[in-house]
């Protein structure tokens, strides 16, 4: 059995920042992800940031990725595992895992971070199954990775900061998006990005959605209609649009297999985007020496799950007895910095999320299992 202290599972923002905090503090590190680079989201990401230059404002997603990935793969107390899914949690801290087609092995770990992402939510409508409907990041996976455009006429579900920006990507790739149609009575994503689609001519239909998909061997037509206060669709009020691919931008959902394994207490909080692992202000689950960190602890942007798995990461080799001189002036930082980016009406839903699973701890989680 392999063995490590601090076993770190996704390489994306959060478990990336995990790596290189808790690495720095001198704990040795194992990061796991089960894709053939790091960086999870942020590989797709081509837009510049907001925010301030501490969370890299006015930089592409991509270059960010491949900063903290370099200095992950260079750092000497950092081991990182390509190509491997971690399958199962099992007994006290052991992790199953496969990498590539090798056999199956077991890594032990003193701490874990569980930080592995979230996955995208779909919609359900007639014919929902039709080649060419498919989830937003997807789409970004096809373009941005593989080279490949998903279609000609695009359909766009959820007006979020997910849907506003692939729309973009779309349209300069010479993608036409035939409209956004989003449910909620209002935009869901930054106004900057729809003022920038709609400049463009690409109408966002708030109070709309898809009714049904038309198609035989691939999705061919959608039709879309208004709803009422009640989201009921409303009789007559039907459109039919020539399109061959619809892009479902309608939220994310935390990954939390693992933490339901490890059994930690999970609660449902739909403002962090449904199951998320009860965690205190250290990250530290119920279960000891299970932390949680970025869209696995609650739907957020990158910049914010860069700074759950910097702070995760500290806090995981502090248990374990790593420590240094300012370690607590650089939590307050990365705290305040938090704090900063869910201030505002932007913040609102997160700070309710965070607030709900405090209210409820862990005597008021969903049942463990077991």
């Amino acid at each position: 059995m392999k063995k490590t202290e601090i076993a770190i599972v996704g390489g994306g923002p959060a478990g990336l920042g995990a790596a290189l905090s808790a690495a720095t503090m001198g704990a040795q590190v194992v990061l796991f992800d089960r894709q053939h680079n790091l960086g999870g989201q942020l590989v797709k990401q081509t837009h510049k940031f907001f925010g301030s230059k501490a969370q890299f404002a006015g930089e592409r997603g991509i270059k960010i990725a491949e900063n903290l990935a370099a200095k992950v793969i260079a750092h000497p107390n950092i081991k990182v595992l390509l190509n491997s899914t971690v399958l199962g949690y099992y007994n006290d801290k052991e992790l199953m895992f496969q990498q590539g087609r090798h056999d199956l092995d077991i890594i032990k770990a003193d701490q874990i971070v569980m930080a592995a992402g979230a996955s995208e939510k779909m919609l359900a409508f007639p014919n929902n199954d039709l080649p060419g409907i498919v989830g937003a990041g997807a789409i970004q996976t096809l373009m941005h990775i593989d080279g490949v455009l998903p279609g000609s006429n695009v359909l766009v579900v959820g007006s979020g900061n997910i849907g506003l920006i692939v729309t973009y990507q779309l349209m300069q790739a010479g993608v036409n998006v035939v409209a956004i149609v989003e449910a909620a009575p209002r935009i869901g994503g930054y106004l900057v990005h729809a003022s920038k689609i709609r400049r463009l001519g690409v109408p966002i239909l708030t109070r709309h959605s898809i009714k049904t998909a038309i198609g035989t061997d691939r999705v061919e037509k959608a039709v879309i209609w208004q709803l009422d206060s009640q989201w009921q669709g409303i009789e007559g009020t039907e459109q039919t649009l020539a399109i061959d691919t619809i892009a479902l931008a309608v939220g994310l959902s935390p990954c939390a297999e693992l933490l339901w394994q490890a059994n930690c207490a999970i609660a449902d909080v739909p403002e962090l985007g449904g199951f998320v692992a009860y965690h205190n202000d250290r990250y530290e689950t119920t279960s000891p020496g299970i932390l949680v960190a970025g869209d696995a602890a609650g739907i957020e942007e990158a910049s914010a799950a860069l700074l759950e798995g910097e702070l995760a990461g500290i806090f995981a080799a502090q248990n374990i007895g790593h420590n240094f001189e300012g370690a607590e002036a650089i939590i307050a930082k990365k705290r305040a910095e938090l704090a900063s980016l869910r201030n505002g009406p932007t913040g609102e839903k997160i700070r309710a999320g965070m607030a709900r699973l405090e209210e409820r701890g862990d005597h008021q989680c969903l049942n463990k299992l077991g």
